[in-house]
């Protein structure tokens, strides 16, 4: 772990600065910061030497101000590495990771987590590129107007575009084009293998399980695992407890059989460490927080993986892949057509710059404000 950075796929640490602190880390320290799975004293305990940071907003704020709230997190993030920078250096790289690790920094990336935070705007999500968001998670737990999330596979949620709708292949794209890698968790299996099929560049599953070993519909069937081997992409195994176990105990040795059955269907090549650390809200004994992350690695060594393969789930993998995405990243011009108005259409939305049938479609401001002040009051 010296040599090779653990590169964890997700970690909620923001959400909890934004429900505790709004914030304001005038008002906290986190070298000092309890009652958290994430402190600085956690990470270096935990021998972390890259980390995606999630920029969360849960599922009520689509249609409202999704936008802003992701903008926060995002902020908070960059002012996390501004106000510690002994410990945490934003990265957007290959490059830049391997520098990080080098000069004993926590590598900081940040991944958004649910594409309800772009409102279904390409702009949104190349701004979001430019001010360092290097995944996005397609769906958190709620369709997008473009793609279906696992709520779907498990009945609670209606197929809304069954996968991706044309303009959520749109997405995929520009993605693609970007440079932002696509983050499966979460989605429906019909998102799932849509976008394997498209994709250019391999995908992520930044913190999922095998379905074999728990089947809640968040993990990762043996099916899709094998397909996102043959992409070259990775899955990184989460440690709550009802993602590993499906039940609200589970062990550091539960997990670590997560690890073992990836490897067996898909390789090594294809396994990575996704905790969601502050995220859940039940661990595995043995992995109650960031701190222990060699143990799991020590329960990896014991079962025969050998070097090669550890270093590979450490961060090798993910670093091959983030590669892969760089390469064939693009500097065409983006795609530019709109999500049909029709299909975000809402009390809380104006519409300017859509057409209908060749004319302008006027929408009177007040009236959608009015509108929008009677939809908030009802909700």
């Amino acid at each position: 772990m010296k040599e090779t950075p653990l590169i964890d796929g997700h970690n909620d640490l923001p959400w909890q600065l934004l429900l505790r602190y709004h914030n304001q880390l005038s008002k906290v320290d986190l070298h000092k910061l309890n009652g958290t799975q994430t402190n600085i004293p956690k990470l270096r305990t935990g021998l972390v030497g890259g980390q995606f940071w999630s920029a969360y907003t849960p599922c009520d704020t689509q249609y409202k101000d999704a936008v802003r709230q992701t903008l926060e997190q995002i902020d908070v993030i960059h002012r996390m590495c501004q106000t510690y920078p002994e410990t945490f250096e934003c990265v957007g790289s290959t490059k830049e990771i391997t520098a990080s690790f080098k000069n004993g920094k926590v590598a900081s990336l940040i991944g958004v987590e649910g594409g309800h935070s772009i409102d279904s705007n390409m702009a949104t999500l190349r701004l979001f590129y430019q001010l360092g968001v290097r995944y996005m998670t397609l769906t958190h737990s709620c369709n997008t107007p473009w793609a279906d999330n696992w709520l779907v596979d498990r009945g609670d949620d209606p197929a809304q575009s069954n996968g991706l709708s044309t303009y959520g292949k749109k997405i995929i794209q520009e993605m693609n084009r970007l440079g932002m890698i696509i983050d499966l968790a979460h989605t429906s299996m019909e998102t799932m293998n849509d976008v394997l099929q498209l994709s250019k560049a391999p995908v992520i599953f930044s913190h999922s399980s095998a379905y074999a070993l728990c089947n809640n519909r968040r993990n990762v069937p043996d099916g899709i695992l094998r397909n996102v081997s043959k992409k070259g992409g990775i899955v990184m195994v989460n440690f709550y407890n009802e993602y590993v176990t499906c039940n609200d105990a589970a062990k550091l040795s539960d997990v670590a059989d997560h690890f073992d059955h990836i490897k067996k269907i898909a390789g090594y090549e294809t396994v990575g460490f996704g905790g969601d650390y502050d995220g859940v809200s039940r661990l595995p004994a043995g992995l109650e927080d960031v701190s222990f992350y060699p143990d799991l690695v020590a329960e990896l060594l014991r079962r025969n993986w050998s070097d090669q393969d550890v270093k590979a789930a450490l961060g090798g993998n993910f670093l091959r892949v983030f590669e892969q995405v760089e390469k064939i990243k693009s500097s065409s011009p983006g795609a530019d057509e709109p999500i049909p108005y029709e299909q975000i259409q809402n009390e809380c939305r104006t519409g300017y710059g859509y057409q209908n049938n060749g004319t302008p479609l006027v929408l009177f401001p007040t009236v959608i404000s009015l509108a929008c002040l009677v939809y908030y009051i009802l909700v």
